[in-house]
This record gives structure tokens, C-alpha cells and sequence, in this order.
């Protein structure tokens, strides 16, 4: 375990408003005015120290999300977007040219699979989707044209943890980005300690955690992120995918809770996956000694923040999953939705939502069932009787006695 703690970098982030407002103020504004005309042409040429040019480059209030979420992940800077998808599209269209090649997990989410599948083949840029656990199948894919690795650091949804070091001792020896989503580990895993270069956020989930806005986030050294808000070649600036001022206040608000949010998730992720376990049922929780990815886990993360929110359990078949959740809502165990990071627990079935991009055969060989139920655990005060409920419930649906 590691002893790097990212919830005091947060705690030491001061920001004061224009008017010495413990909340910085809000920049309610799409372009700024110039003094001299001189300053606005050298805008154009390099970015300066607090000024502003037009809110698709930079916007003093994203600015104060984006250095916040570079303490989070430590690294020298940050960029926010209007969505995680915004930030992976920029970060791959940054890297990658018509010819050059992507090694991908094949367990993604699944609107990064269809992007990497169905979308990036139209510029001519090939993926290769490989299981990450797998270091042999990813080196045996690496040659001249690959410019990026890219997983996930818990995948979505069956829980695999990546090999982050390992993974980037390959991409170092070979010149490659190494590019990490972070979203089902904030805080309890630092990518940039263990090797990764680039590090993606969707703060729609559990950085933001009330599920009331869409966003994400990059991560890297200051070099990547001014290529990417370049104002005559980056993704960021020419694709646009720019975050209101106002969701990227509301977002740093939230962001101070980070810490106590995540150890109650993971502590009631723990609880219900030890009890569902006992009870026979196949759980993937990283948290459990049974899990394979938990050793590895164990060395790579932060300490005292837990093993995280998610759970994903196997309810057999398709039917048996959806009884099951239509009975868990009934019984206010929570919501049948997408999404993670809520407050209230989220239950889904990945295969017929979150993962449904990936086609059918594929998802078999990952062993992703059709009865699969992902659970973004919330912040229940009293886990016990959550439990009981769910216990209902799988007596109701055949699953235990």
C-alpha cells in the first residue's frame, strides 16, 4: 500500500473569489477584454499566466476545477471537458494520426469500446483489444505504428484490476503513452505513481457524486495539456468539448468530500460483498481475498480509502437479473439506472446497458454474463438493513433460499 494521501493535497487547495469569497467566484463569461492589443496577439501565440482569452481555451472557474483535480492525481496539470467521453476523444485524437494504432483493454466502458471499435477506424487509426491482464498478449501487439495503451485502473464492469506498473514498463521501453481512466478509483489509486502518463477522469460518477451533471477530466504534465489546448492543433480547443463554469464550480464543491464519500462507499461496497458472498452468491469485489486482482490491488493503492463502491454480482440469466432489480427498486434498495458514484446505490445490467456495445460473442469471453448486475454502492447509514433487503429480494428470485 501506498501512503500518498491526495484528500490533503485538496485540503491545502485554497482558492479566494474576487472578493475574498471562500468559494471562488464563478466567470459567467465566454470571452474577456484586452487593455492592449499586444497582449491579445500574444495570446494567440502562448498561453500567459492569468490571462484569458475565450472560454473554449480556458475560463478562470475551469481553471480552478482543472488545478484542483491535478493535485487529486498529482500531476503537474489538468484540463476539464464537457464529458469523460470528451476528455478520451481529445486525448486520442491528440495522439494518434491516420495509421497509427491504439492496444485497448477489452473491458471498457462502453462508450469508450464503440468509440475505439465503430469510430476511430473512419480516420484510419486501428485498436487492438487485448486482455489487459494479460502482459504477454499486450507486448506481442506493440509495434512502431502503436501509440497508445489504454485501460482502465478497475475495469468496467467485471472489477479486473490493471497492472499499472507493469503495463507501463512496457509502454516506457517502447515510447508509448500509457493512459489510465481512473473514474471507478479516484483517490484510493494514483495512476502517475505507478507509471501512467495520461489519466482520464469521467467526474460525472464519483468525483462529482450527485449525479446532476455530465463532465470529465485529463491529467498529465503541463507540456500534454497545452498541446491539447493548443489554439492552432489541440483536440481540446478545436474539438470544443468545454465545461460550464458553473457545473465546474459545483463540481469543486464536491470535490472536498471526495475523501469521506469514497471510504463509505467502499465500506458498504465491503459489507455487502462479504454478506452476498457467504450467502453463495459469485461476487467480483476487489475487496474480497477471493478476487483476483486483490493482492495486486493491495500493493498498488492508496491507503484508507477502501477498495472502492463498485460490486458486480451473477444473477444467472437476463430474467433472473431483471426480476431481481425490479424487486431491489420496489424494495428501496435503490435505483434501476446507469451511471455510478450516486449517494443512492445504482443498479444496472451491464450487458444490456453500460456494456452493451460490445457484441455478444466478445462479451462471453470475458466472461461478462448475461445475468451480470453491477451495483455502484451508495452512502447508506445503516448497511445492514440495505442488506437484508437485497437478501429479500434473491429469496424472492430463486437465487438463495
Amino acid at each position: 500500500m501506498h501512503h500518498f494521501d491526495p484528500s490533503t493535497e485538496i485540503q491545502d487547495y485554497l482558492v479566494f473569489g474576487e472578493y475574498g469569497d471562500v468559494n471562488p467566484s464563478i466567470t459567467d463569461s465566454s470571452t474577456y477584454t484586452f487593455l492592449n492589443p499586444k497582449t491579445m496577439e500574444e495570446l494567440f501565440e502562448h498561453e500567459k499566466e492569468g490571462c484569458f482569452l475565450y472560454s473554449r481555451h480556458w475560463n478562470p472557474t475551469n481553471k480552478y476545477l482543472a488545478d484542483a483535480l491535478a493535485r487529486l492525481e498529482d500531476t503537474e496539470a489538468a484540463i476539464v471537458t464537457a464529458s469523460g467521453m470528451g476528455a478520451i476523444s481529445a486525448v486520442v485524437f491528440q495522439l494518434c494520426s491516420s495509421g497509427d494504432e491504439i492496444i485497448s483493454s477489452r473491458t471498457i466502458y462502453g462508450g469508450t469500446y464503440a468509440l475505439f471499435k465503430n469510430f476511430l477506424p473512419k480516420f484510419g487509426i486501428k485498436v487492438h483489444f487485448v486482455n489487459i491482464t494479460d502482459l504477454n498478449s499486450v507486448k506481442s501487439l506493440v509495434n512502431e505504428k502503436t501509440k497508445i495503451i489504454y485501460t482502465e485502473a478497475i475495469s468496467n464492469p467485471l472489477l479486473e484490476i490493471a497492472d499499472i506498473p507493469k503495463l507501463s514498463e512496457i509502454s516506457k521501453a517502447n515510447n508509448i503513452n500509457l493512459v489510465v481512466d481512473n473514474t471507478f478509483s479516484p483517490i484510493f489509486i494514483t495512476p502517475k505513481h505507478l507509471g501512467a502518463d495520461i489519466i482520464i477522469h469521467s467526474l460525472t460518477k464519483f468525483i462529482n457524486g450527485t449525479s446532476d451533471c455530465v463532465a470529465g477530466c485529463v491529467c498529465s504534465t503541463k507540456e500534454f495539456i497545452s498541446q491539447l489546448t493548443d489554439i492552432n492543433s489541440g483536440a481540446s480547443m478545436l474539438l470544443g468539448p468545454v465545461l460550464d463554469s458553473y457545473r465546474a464550480a459545483s463540481i469543486l464543491k464536491n470535490l472536498h468530500s471526495l475523501h469521506i464519500r469514497m471510504k463509505k462507499h467502499s465500506e458498504n461496497a465491503q459489507y455487502i460483498a462479504e454478506r452476498l458472498s457467504e450467502l453463495g452468491i459469485k461476487v467480483f469485489y476487489p475487496g474480497l481475498k477471493t478476487h483476483k486482482g486483490h493482492q495486486l490491488l493491495n500493493e498498488i493503492m492508496n491507503e484508507g480509502f477502501g477498495y472502492g463502491g463498485m460490486i458486480a454480482i451473477d444473477a444467472e440469466t437476463t430474467e433472473k437479473a431483471n426480476e431481481l432489480m425490479t424487486l431491489m427498486q420496489q424494495e428501496k434498495v435503490g435505483y434501476l439506472a446507469v451511471s455510478l458514484g450516486y449517494f443512492k446505490t445504482l443498479f444496472s445490467s451491464p450487458g444490456h446497458s453500460t456494456s452493451s456495445e460490445i457484441p455478444e460473442e466478445e462479451r462471453k469471453e470475458m466472461g461478462l454474463s448475461d445475468g451480470l448486475i453491477r451495483f455502484s454502492m451508495g452512502l447508506d447509514n445503516n448497511i445492514e438493513k440495505t442488506f437484508e433487503r437485497i437478501k429479500k429480494c434473491l429469496i424472492a428470485v430463486g437465487l438463495i433460499k
